[in-house]
């Protein structure tokens, strides 16, 4: 295997600190960080909200070589003495001729004390110091370059590109950022850049949970579990059975469907209206996929689900409606609604900067939550004249008003921003993940390590729809989800298909 050295963008780090373990590869590549990029990670780690929680995991996680030497593990033998982790004695060969590519006076070399290797390039007089990244049981070295003086003109924007450009051209190494225009700017450098293409998933559209069968009127559901195509699937698959039946001499279908799920290895026959009648949603669900999804998300076995679909498919009111049922039948004690509130790179886009309190802020990113929550509200008063008393006041679907905040209150809503989910643990509550396609694998980690006893929670996003500024609907959390309940039996999903818009809005959507 060929050693590669990668210099770190701070898009690969905030993306996940894991790619650092992933990128080593156990010794195999070295990784390298400038001094442009711990100056945007420390710029960051300030702020209030999953991208700064991100950033300071980065920095506790790094440790001179001094420090490293102080950092322990616990020993596996029964005594159970703990071991020193001690950093490499001297650098890998293949990390030793740094200054030297640069134009320097010659490769890095340890100092006296054979704990790290510094070393200040002639060239630009840059500085080179060896850290460590320890995280688990990961002890793994990067190498710092410090430019005290670039010899850039003046620009009034993407001058940190520029920098970042400069060092990665200067040293040899490939950048690694998923920051398509970095890429983009390095490349008609001939500079050679990579995106992490971890977790990416080449054709979302193909994922589907859905499977199809054959069975006559006169077997039992035995017979389908025998069925080697039924074994081979795995638990949470949607399924359509087609009832056959026949005469003397074929053999034909009769028109009857029946749906249901494979749980704990069996068919289990999911009779969606009978649910649905039982249940009495404020709003009966349109089509099959809602029925589905809202029969899912009641079963008492489903503790996690993955639902994505374009807009106007019914992910959030039917995810809605499934928490109320949930709460009526006490099953739950509340419902969490959370969405990512950092959808652009710009600090306009952070909750700081809007105005009002905690709960104002919030308020721009719940859009969602509120049309379906007035949805419903609209048809409870077109019902009786008691529900518009009691649910009084003007609806508008982007304003909180006084009859939404009754309806939060009485059925026990909250609203939670990601950044404050962190050190709680959400027990007894239906929570509502919305809009993951914009979260990183880190972000549903975070989340997802929440999630105490008595709840469950659903992931709902449409993997085409990225604001993100380093995912793509190539990579993203909708589409780690999906793919992991392709082959997880822990986690449910399912892909809406269908789409309840308006003309104008479906025409604009198919617009190219």
């Amino acid at each position: 295997m060929s050693t590669k050295s990668y210099l770190l963008d701070t898009s690969v780090i905030l993306d996940d600190i894991q790619n650092i373990v992933y990128l080593y590869q156990d010794g195999a590549n070295a990784l390298f960080l400038s001094d442009t990029i711990i100056d945007e990670l420390d710029k960051k780690k300030e702020l209030m909200n999953e991208m700064g929680y991100f950033v300071r995991e980065f920095f506790r996680n790094l440790y001179t070589p001094e420090e490293s030497s102080l950092v322990y593990r616990k020993d596996a033998s029964p005594s159970g003495v703990n071991e020193v982790l001690t950093p490499n004695d001297t650098l890998d060969s293949k990390k030793d001729n740094v200054c030297a590519r640069s134009g320097g006076s010659g490769g890095l070399a340890p100092t006296a004390d054979n704990k790290f290797a510094q070393q200040t390039c002639s060239k630009n007089n840059d500085y080179i110091r060896q850290i460590y990244f320890i995280h688990n049981a990961h002890h793994i070295p990067i190498t710092l370059i410090y430019r005290p003086h670039y010899e850039i003109p003046h620009q009034d924007h993407s001058l940190n590109d520029t920098k970042i450009i400069t060092i990665a051209k200067d040293y040899n190494l490939t950048l690694l950022t998923n920051d398509i225009s970095l890429k983009i700017r390095a490349l008609t450098q001939n500079l050679n850049a990579q995106s992490l293409f971890r977790d990416r998933v080449e054709n979302p559209e193909k994922i589907d949970f859905w499977q199809s069968f054959e069975i006559h009127k006169d077997e039992n559901l035995s017979s389908l579990e025998a069925n080697e195509r039924f074994g081979k699937l795995k638990n949470w698959s949607l399924l359509e059975l087609i009832e056959l039946d026949n005469t003397d001499s074929s053999m034909y279908r009769t028109g009857k469907k029946s749906f249901g799920f494979k749980i704990d290895g069996k068919c289990e026959i999911a009779n969606l209206d009978e649910i649905i009648s039982e249940n009495k949603p404020y709003i009966t669900p349109a089509n099959l996929e809602q029925k589905m999804l809202y029969a899912m998300l009641l079963h008492p076995k489903n503790l996690i689900s993955i639902v994505t679909g374009a807009t106007g498919s019914g992910k959030t009111l039917i995810a809605l409606q499934a928490g109320l049922s949930l709460l009526k039948n006490g099953d739950v004690e509340g419902i969490i609604y959370l969405r990512n509130t950092v959808t652009a790179t710009d600090k306009e886009a952070e909750l700081g900067f809007r105005k009002g309190d905690e709960s104002q802020k919030l308020s721009y990113f719940m859009y969602p939550l509120y049309s379906a929550i007035n949805c419903m509200i609209d048809k409870l008063q077109q019902g009786s004249l008691a529900k518009r008393i009691e649910y009084r006041g003007e609806v508008k679907s982007i304003e909180k008003m006084e009859a939404t905040e009754y309806f939060l209150q009485k059925h026990k809503i909250e609203v939670l921003d990601i950044a404050h989910a962190r050190g709680i643990t959400i027990a007894n509550k239906f929570i509502i993940f919305d809009e993951v396609q914009n979260a990183s694998n880190a972000t549903i980690k975070l989340i997802g390590t929440r999630v105490g006893e008595g709840s469950r929670i659903v992931f709902l996003g449409d993997w085409a729809q990225i604001d993100h500024p380093y995912l793509s609907k190539f990579r993203n959390g909708a589409l780690s989800l999906l793919q992991k309940a392709t082959s997880d039996d822990m986690i449910a999903a399912m892909q809406l298909r269908q789409t309840i818009r308006s003309d104008i809005a479906r025409w604009f959507g198919d617009f190219e």
